[in-house]
């Protein structure tokens, strides 16, 4: 049964896409700002002369400082324009505390991350507003549970909030359904699996030494030598893990995701995040009592008594 949309006067569908976050121009202006300052930590060593001095240890603390930050002001930006209730909280906190549970499963096991599997899924019912907050604080939930905690942590809890927010971005959330929805967020699962390696790699590749000729970051030098080194490490490091965990995102999405996916639709319908408060007129024929007397119904021929 169709229903109009609230504020659109358009009919939808009962199961269409909820958003427990509406992104505003505030929201999306701090996720641009932080994507950007992101963007510019992760490729500045590639950009740097050969008189840069390029240490990690002087340089993660200043990201700590600018990063972390700028992930709250998207949480803040968010509830101070379009008001994460309780509900919303709520939610974010169970599926954080999900994440945050899952990322040990695979911990030091060939790249094998599960959580990848349920911020795809989360961010594609719940949206890109709440998939990018949720990201970033499940990493970092998941950080403190595993003593992950370093220069690298800030790195991590942007790039996952990045996984997450790209599936709310997908297409036909409303209307894909079923098998085909499965497949392309298996897709989209291999792929940011994969990206999110090839991502995190940057953070710590400039600053280790000693990986010889082909594979060693030199500043300095031109940016398509600097890259194709670059290529080289992942492919001697760090394929081994990545693809493993794109491999495990896509079983776990054809296998499970059908199942989560209702789970996380079921949850949101309930918890109504969209729902405007109605108020209910007063019955015809009751009673009201005003002050100190009763106001007699309409056509009954009574009167207040004072």
């Amino acid at each position: 049964m169709s229903r109009p949309a609230p504020g659109t006067g358009r009919a939808v569908r009962g199961d269409r896409a909820v958003r427990a976050v509406r992104l505003g121009p505030r929201s999306v202006a701090a996720l641009v700002l932080t994507s950007a300052t992101g963007v510019a930590a992760f490729a500045w060593p590639l950009l740097a002369d050969r008189a840069s001095g390029l240490a990690h240890s002087r340089d993660a603390p200043w990201l700590f400082a600018a990063l972390l930050p700028l992930l709250l002001a998207v949480a803040v930006a968010t509830v101070s324009e379009t008001g994460l209730d309780a509900k919303a909280v709520a939610m974010l906190g169970v599926l954080a505390a999900a994440g945050a549970a899952l990322r040990p499963l695979g911990a030091g096991t060939a790249g094998l991350e599960p959580m990848f599997f349920l911020m795809v899924l989360s961010g594609r019912v719940l949206g890109p507003g709440f998939g990018f907050v949720l990201g970033a604080v499940s990493m970092f939930a998941g950080a403190l549970l595993t003593g992950g905690v370093g220069p690298w942590m800030p790195f991590q809890m942007l790039t996952m909030g990045w996984v997450a927010m790209g599936a709310g971005l997908l297409p036909a959330p409303a209307t894909l359904r079923g098998g085909r929805e499965r497949v392309l967020l298996a897709g989209y699962g291999a792929v940011s699996a994969l990206l999110y390696g090839l991502i995190m790699n940057l953070q710590g590749w400039p600053y280790i030494a000693g990986l010889g000729s082909g594979l060693s970051f030199v500043p300095g030098d031109p940016l398509p030598e600097n890259l194709a080194r670059y290529g080289a490490y992942v492919l001697a490091t760090s394929l081994g893990w990545d693809v493993p965990r794109a491999l495990l995102t896509v079983v776990l999405t054809l296998t499970l995701g059908g199942t989560v996916l209702r789970a996380l639709r079921r949850a949101t319908r309930r918890a109504a995040f969209e729902a405007a408060p109605v108020f209910a007129e007063p019955a015809a024929g009751a009673g009201e009592r005003t002050g100190g007397g009763t106001s007699a119904p309409p056509g009954s021929g009574g009167s207040s008594a004072g």
